[in-house]
């Protein structure tokens, strides 16, 4: 049997088939694709359509190849989102989270709610981009897509409606939105009704593993297909990440590496406490009856407008031949907090490292290879400074870091995290959201008996590199400069 995993991610998509051999997992790249948002005025959007496009074009190439998968599901990004009408049909284009639209409500509505109450309800990390904070910049303009909306789906969710004509929002990626209560287990009707949003617009949510519908009969006569069995995943990518890490040990630390880092450990409860607001984790939801404790760093994002800044300039560098710059370039020359908000939205992003070196004291670090160095090394010493806290939150203590994802395939960057921590770093596997998906659907179809299950089979199927660490009284020192640097000190 095969199965059909489509992967979206904040920069590109992808489509993949996976097959289970003998206890062994087999993946093959069906199709991939860029996933480019799109400035239309003043609004930053995703191309929601093309991705739709793009989802057939997989399907079609699974046909021509005579392969009909036995079940699909989707994963994608969090908190985006797009809202149908009365009539059944989208209703404008889902907004980008890096859109300005929500530039300082998440503020206003801590001032009138506070931050205590908003923590309690949903357990969720203060983001500014956070659904809530989106949908109540809607209200907050009279928006006319508020006003005609009838049903609320995220990203994945709306695909899936796309496919197969039936709706229902997702629990891990519900979790994200900061409007769904974890000890009620459902949407958080006190927190809509601040927002003034209503809660007719949410729908059942379901957990990974639910059968959500087939592929609609239009969508196969467009196609010339039959109709296949459609799963909801861990639709929050990272969810299915989580579900990939293939830890042998029941307490881990994992990091979920691409455009966004995010690090933390798998809990059975939602740690919903003092110490996890005053450190801004999360609690959200994972895989049969788990949260994933975390917290969002701002990833190779900032890497990637780098290359995007350079490339409009006229000078056009490969991740590979940066990566070389990077490791030439002088160590420990400028640090950078990567969640310092200026490195939030799109644009000259080597301008806003310089202005952020500049504004803390420090030079600037000149031409490619020392600003791809000040990153990468930046985002190591953050991933230290976060793994610490993880361990203090959570009471645990780990031995090492899985890191999954694209990320992983920067050499440098999982050994400079090796080195950070102090611990060994396990990279693997690349597709880490994809397996992930993957191995709810077979848990669901009985191909699987449970989570533990997979990530063993995870384990013999992918290869995984141990990084051990280097240097550590250097990066120790560097730690200390970082951490003083970054005012970071004193957390």
């Amino acid at each position: 049997m095969t199965i059909l995993a489509y992967d979206l991610g904040a920069s590109s998509g992808r489509a993949l088939l996976g097959r289970l051999n003998g206890g062994k997992i087999e993946v093959e790249e069906l199709h991939r694709f860029p996933n480019d948002p799109v400035q239309a005025g003043d609004r930053l959007h995703w191309d929601i359509l093309r991705l739709l496009h793009e989802l057939k074009q997989a399907l079609l190439k699974a046909k021509h190849r005579g392969i009909k998968p036995s079940s699909i599901a989707i994963d994608s990004w969090a908190v985006d989102f797009g809202f149908i009408g009365a009539n059944g049909e989208l209703l404008g284009n889902p907004y980008h989270y890096r859109d300005r639209h929500t530039d300082g409500v998440m503020e206003q509505l801590i001032e009138e709610l506070s931050a205590t109450e908003i923590f309690a309800r949903s357990g969720i990390q203060f983001l500014p981009f956070n659904t809530i904070y989106q949908l109540a910049a809607l209200k907050r303009a009279d928006s006319p897509l508020l006003r005609e909306a009838k049903h609320f789906l995220m990203i994945p969710d709306l695909l899936r409606y796309f496919l197969t004509g039936d709706m229902y929002n997702e629990f891990s990626n519900a979790t994200t939105t900061q409007l769904f209560n974890p000890v009620e287990g459902d949407w958080d009707e006190e927190l809509l009704r601040a927002i003034g949003v209503p809660r007719e617009l949410f729908g059942e949510i379901v957990q990974p593993g639910a059968r959500v519908g087939k592929l609609r009969p239009s969508l196969c006569e467009e196609l010339g297909i039959e109709p296949v069995d459609v799963y909801a995943a861990a639709e929050h990518d990272t969810g299915s990440a989580v579900a990939a890490v293939p830890a042998l040990e029941r307490s881990f630390a994992y990091l979920s590496c691409g455009t966004w880092s995010l690090m933390g450990t798998e809990v059975g409860e939602p740690v919903i406490n003092e110490l996890a607001q005053e450190l801004n984790f999360t609690n959200e939801g994972g895989v049969y009856g788990t949260y994933r404790l975390l917290k969002n760093i701002m990833g190779l994002w900032i890497l990637q407008e780098c290359r995007r800044s350079w490339e409009r300039a006229g000078n056009s560098y490969d991740f590979p031949e940066l990566v070389k710059l990077a490791g030439e370039a002088k160590p420990f020359a400028a640090f950078i907090d990567p969640d310092d908000p200026v490195f939030l939205h799109p644009g000259d992003m080597p301008a806003r490292i310089t202005e952020y070196c500049e504004r803390t004291g420090q030079e600037a670090p000149a031409g490619a290879g020392a600003v791809v160095r000040c990153v990468l090394e930046s985002l190591a010493l953050k991933y230290r400074y976060v793994l610490e806290l993880t361990e203090r939150l959570s009471g645990q203590t780990f031995s090492g870091l899985h890191m999954v994802g694209g990320g992983i395939q920067n050499i440098l960057l999982c050994q400079w995290t090796a080195n950070a921590i102090g611990k060994p770093v396990w990279a693997g596997p690349v597709e880490g959201s994809a397996i992930g998906n993957m191995a709810v659907q077979w848990i669901a179809s009985g191909e699987l008996a449970d989570i533990w299950e997979a990530r063993k089979a995870i384990r013999e199927s992918f290869p995984v590199e141990t990084y051990e660490p280097e240097g550590h009284e250097e990066w120790a020192e560097a730690y200390r400069i970082f951490r003083s640097t970054t005012n970071l000190a004193e957390d």
